[in-house]
Formats: structure tokens, sequence, C-alpha cells
């Protein structure tokens, strides 16, 4: 029940989004009109194609992207003929002709204006407009239908969030006919009024058609109610963290079997009986996941520490992409990071699934009894979770006297390096980026993404925030992208500290690369896999550290376009991340 009525708030809070504003021209176009007769067809039009082309997106794939841009392309011709008209009395008489006629026929009542058909058709254009405005709600209910699959209540919510949407923008049609009335007698100037709403409209297609609503609209701060969504979502279970400090530890039952492991690594296969009397500290990850990497140095630090106490650290890696199935590349991420505690090998999600989990990191801490006490999902809150082991060791009886000690009851003062080392405390506003058709966003390049097919794609020179694209022949997959000619470019207009990609090479092949960062070599600014110059090479499949910006605490983040350029063909590119 509570993520509907989080849904339902998320859209009321559309209306506040700076990138709504181009549709407010359209929505207040007719409200001097009749609510019944304009604005409610109009915005049950506008829920119904928003509702649909979501709804298309988790059931048919990448290609109602394609489908969705010629809805918005169309959308645009509408509401220039709309503004056109609104300023040219005569064009509008000529283009409502038609349809006057064949209101007349159909229903006697019917106006030209205020048709129930016209009004529909307008609020099917606004909703295409519209769907872009959607923030982090939204994204958490078309992400669990990714993950679940499209179901009744996925549908649910998406009419729920469209209805909270319709209801702000009824309120601000309905407080717009008040407005435009006030107007008109106090001023009697309905055709200025007209042809100003009308110039308005055209700006509006014109900002939409250059990107302006979502490139200068978006970085207006007077309301981000993503912000306020997204506050939303991590003060509720439907969050992906949890505050320690304000938590108390339960009973969640017991803790699943770990019998569904193909492989164990570093231990003999562990269960139930034979962790019996410790306490667990179960870590979901994948040693691809930038987020993971960075848990890394505490989990390390508290097996040692804690290890003669009682504790049980394991790693269950679950994969989320093919190769990191592989046991080999499994157990080489293993040595590569020094991991020493128990790793057992998920590939088949079959412990994920025992647990429900839905995450990378997870983490789930067990008592003696083999209860699961807390779960946090995410990274952060170490000194919080160390003092959850210390309170679940001391529960267990036989630990306190250790843990009276200054230096067992004190937290291990961890700092992990390279891509271990932690997000900078800078404001980052690029987010993890996938790079297949079947999750991708912010792809600019030319022509438009073809499944499965070897194109050449063209980048524009300039691209905005969080925009990025291919140069060259690449083979775009619903996992990866792959390069097919002998030389290739990936673009990204991004705003971090740091920059990671995850990257592999066919048939194990190694593939030589160069970085640059707004057209010069990193210099100080490169990561641990590229040398000053820019110059790295792919010898596996993982997440490399491309650039790392010297970002003093507190200084925020700047915009920088971020280019690899792959020297041989066979390059495999699936995602950006960054910290």
């Amino acid at each position: 029940m509570l993520i509907f009525i989080l849904s339902y708030f998320g859209g009321v809070l559309t209306i506040l989004s700076p990138c709504v504003l181009p549709v407010i021209p359209f929505i207040f176009s007719r409200s001097d009109q009749p609510f019944r007769q304009s604005g409610l067809p109009m915005l049950l039009g506008m829920g119904f194609s928003f509702a649909f082309f979501a709804v298309l997106s988790v059931v048919g794939g990448s290609w109602v992207v394609h489908a969705n841009q010629i809805g918005r392309s169309l959308a645009l011709l509408v509401f220039s003929v709309l503004g056109l008209s609104l300023i040219l009395p005569r064009l509008a008489e000529q283009l409502t002709r038609p349809f006057v006629q064949l209101g007349g026929i159909l229903q006697k009542r019917a106006d030209a204006k205020t048709g129930l058909a016209s009004s529909l058709l307008l609020g099917v254009s606004v909703g295409l407009l519209w769907a872009p405005c959607a923030g982090p709600i939204l994204g958490l209910v078309l992400a669990g239908a990714a993950l679940g699959g499209s179901n009744q209540k996925t549908f649910g919510l998406l009419l729920v969030f469209a209805m909270g949407a319709a209801t702000s923008l009824g309120l601000a049609i309905f407080a717009g006919g008040k407005v435009f009335g006030a107007l008109k007698k106090s001023l009697g100037a309905e055709e200025w009024i007209r042809r100003g709403i009308g110039a308005a409209v055209l700006v509006a297609v014109v900002a939409i058609s250059l990107g302006l609503d979502t490139q200068l609209l978006a970085n207006l701060s007077f309301i981000n109610t993503g912000r306020i969504e997204q506050t939303l979502l991590d003060n509720t279970s439907l969050g992906q963290k949890q505050d320690l400090k304000s938590s108390v530890l339960a009973d969640e039952g017991p803790m699943p079997a770990l019998d569904g492991a193909t492989q164990w690594l570093n231990s003999e296969p562990l269960s139930a009986p034979t962790l019996q009397g410790k306490v667990v500290l179960i870590d979901f990850w994948t040693y691809s996941c930038i987020n993971c990497l960075r848990t890394l140095p505490y989990l390390k630090a508290w097996a040692v520490k804690y290890r003669d106490q009682g504790l049980v650290v394991i790693g269950v890696h679950t994969p989320e992409f093919a190769f990191e199935k592989s046991i080999d590349n499994v157990k080489k991420a293993v040595t590569d990071l020094n991991i020493q505690y128990p790793v057992a090998v998920d590939s088949n999600q079959v412990i994920w699934q025992a647990f429900k989990n839905q995450y990378w990191p997870a983490h789930y801490f067990v008592d003696v009894k083999g209860r699961i006490r807390f779960h946090h999902f995410g990274e952060g809150n170490y000194e919080e979770s160390e003092k959850l082991i210390q309170e679940l060791l001391a529960e267990a009886g036989g630990y306190q006297e250790n843990l009276k000690t200054k230096s067992a009851t004190s937290v291990v003062p961890t700092q992990g390096s390279g891509v271990e080392a932690p997000p900078s405390g800078s404001e980052m506003a690029s987010p993890e980026t996938y790079l297949s058709y079947s999750r991708q966003e912010g792809f600019v390049s030319m022509p438009d993404i073809q499944k499965d097919a070897v194109v050449t794609y063209k980048t524009p020179a300039r691209l905005s925030l969080n925009q990025w694209g291919f140069s060259g022949s690449w083979k775009i997959e619903a996992e990866k992208a792959e390069l097919k000619s002998s030389r290739g470019k990936l673009t990204f207009r991004f705003r971090a500290r740091d920059l990671h990609l995850v990257i592999g090479a066919r048939e194990g092949r190694d593939i030589p690369f160069r970085v640059t960062i707004d057209g010069r070599p990193p210099k100080e600014d490169y990561g641990q896999d590229v040398n000053a110059n820019g110059f790295g090479k792919v010898n596996s499949h993982r997440l490399y550290q491309l650039i790392r910006q010297h970002v003093q605490p507190g200084e925020s983040a700047v915009d920088h376009t971020f280019q690899i350029e792959f020297l041989e063909p066979g390059a495999e590119v699936f995602a950006f991340t960054f910290g």
C-alpha cells in the first residue's frame, strides 16, 4: 500500500518539476473552456498515453523508445499547428472547419474548441511530452518490473502515478481557467491572451525540439522534485539504504540455506549446522559493481578483527553480467582483490532468490541462532554496521569480556584505494549508465540504436550532461555493445570525481585504448587503469577506473566530456559507474 501512496504522491510532484514547464502552455491553452468537456478528456488522454508507453517499455523492449520518439515528433507537430492557430485566427478557422463539420454530424452540441475527441487527442500528445518528467518513484516501479516482469501491480502503480500527475495538472487547469476568465473580464484582451499563449506554445515546441527542456530547465534549482521523491524512498523500506542509528535489532526470520552455491572459494561449503554458534555477515556482491568494491575494505577488516570472537563474513557472488558467471573470472577477481574470507559462487542466483534480495551490495546480519537480525542495502553506514556486529557478538555471551576492551569496541579505521576508494563528498550528477539496448538512457548518436546489428554510428560534436554515444561500427546487444570496426570511440558527458567503465575483450584478447577528458590527456586526473597520457589495455572482463580527479572534500564537481578510443576491434563495453 505504501508504494501506491508514494507513486501517487510522486505523480502529484510532477507539476513542480522544471522539466514539465514546456508542457504548461499546452495545458493553459484550453483553460478557458469547460473542464468536463475539455480539461478532463485532455487529462484522460494524457494519462492513457503515458501509461501506454510506460507499459510497452516494460513489455516490449527498446523498440518502444524509438516509437516514443516518433510519437514525440508527431506531438511537436501537433503543438506547432496549435500554436500557430492561436496566433492566426484565420488559420484556426481553416483548420477547425473540417472538425466542426464532423463534430456536427457526430454530436450536435460538439464545438470545435471543446470537442471531446480533440481534447483527448491533445491530452495524448501532452502525455508523450510529459513522460520524461517522471522521477525516482516511477523509476523504482519500472526497475521492479524489469526484475520481476510486468504484472498487475506494475500496471496499477503506473496508473496511480498517472492519476497523481493528472490531479496536480487538473488543479492547474482549473486555476488557469479562473485566471484566464478574470483577465478576459477585466482587460478585454482575449485575442492578445490567445496570441500570447500561442507564442508560448511555439517557444515550448522549439525548446523541446532542441532538448532545452531536459538541458536548461533541468538546471533550474528552485524546486528539485527528484530529491523530494528520493527522500521519501530513503525514509521507507522501499529505498535501498536503511539508517542503522535509528534501528533496533529484530528477528527477521531464519537465514536461508546456502546450498545453492555452484562452488565455494577460500572455504569448504558452509551451511547452517557448520555456522551454528557464529555471528554471520552475508554480503551479496559482484566484482564489477563499484558500490560493492568500495565496501570490501571494511568487510576484509571486520573478517580479520572479529574472526577470533566468532564472526564469519561470507561473500555471496551473484553475477549481473554473463561474464561474471565464469568461475575463472570470479577466482581471478577474488585473488586480485585479496579477499580471504569464504565466497559462495551463486552463478545461478539460487541464494539470491532464497534471500529475496534485489541489491548489490546487500548485507544481512545473522546471530548465533541462525536468525537474521538486520539487513542493510547499499554502501555506507560502516561505523554503525561494525557496532551492530559488536552488539550481536555481545548478545552471544562469552564475548562480553573481549568487547569491553577499547581495542575491541573501537571501529576499524579503514580507507580503500584505487577502485575501493570511498566516493567523493562532492555532488555527483551522473548515474550508473548501461550501454546495451535493454537498459540504456541518454544515447544520442545517429542513427538510433538498432538491436543486434552492426551499424556505423556518429556522435554529435556537443553533448549535454549524461548524454553519450558511439563513433565507429558497433553491434549493440541486450547486455553489451561490441566494437566491430578497426577503431571506435565512446563519448560521455559526466559530472563526478571518478569515472569507471565495465569493459571486456572478445576471446580474451588484449585491446589497447586511450582516454581523454575534454579532448586532452587526463594527466594528474588519470585512473588506476591508465597512465597520465590516457593509455591503457583491456586484459580481462572487469571494472576499469579511467578517471580519478583531484577534487577537494566539499568541492563541487564540474561537467567534463570523457572519451575512450579503442585501437583494435573486439572491445566489449557494458556500463559506466561514477564516484
